[in-house]
């Protein structure tokens, strides 16, 4: 396989794991800092909304703006993150996010 041909090859890859991607909330569901929740920082609208984003690319823009948001909040994101990857695992589906520390 070309060099091309195994960079669009990943490409499909990383976007198939997006695509599956689950939604952000980890089940902690308590609402306090502005009407968003301390677990995943999403608010009500947001996590009934996550299901309709649409494909990998909208998935993709909405959790990186997720973990931006988590950072500016003064949290570490890791946190979430840790959690957000053991959800995936229970519900068999590959993590698009890596745990930073």
């Amino acid at each position: 396989m070309s060099r091309a041909g195994s960079q669009a090859a990943a490409q499909e890859d990383e976007d198939a794991v997006w695509e599956t991607a689950p939604s952000p909330c980890i089940d902690v569901c308590k609402y306090k800092r502005q009407g968003r929740c301390i677990g995943c920082s999403m608010t009500k609208a947001e996590k009934e909304a996550f299901p309709h984003h649409g494909g990998a690319e909208a998935k993709r823009a909405f959790i990186e703006a997720l973990i931006a948001r988590i950072a500016e909040s003064g949290r570490n994101p890791a946190f979430w993150a840790y959690t957000y990857q053991h959800k995936c695992k229970r519900e068999g589906v590959p993590c698009p996010v890596t745990v930073e520390e």
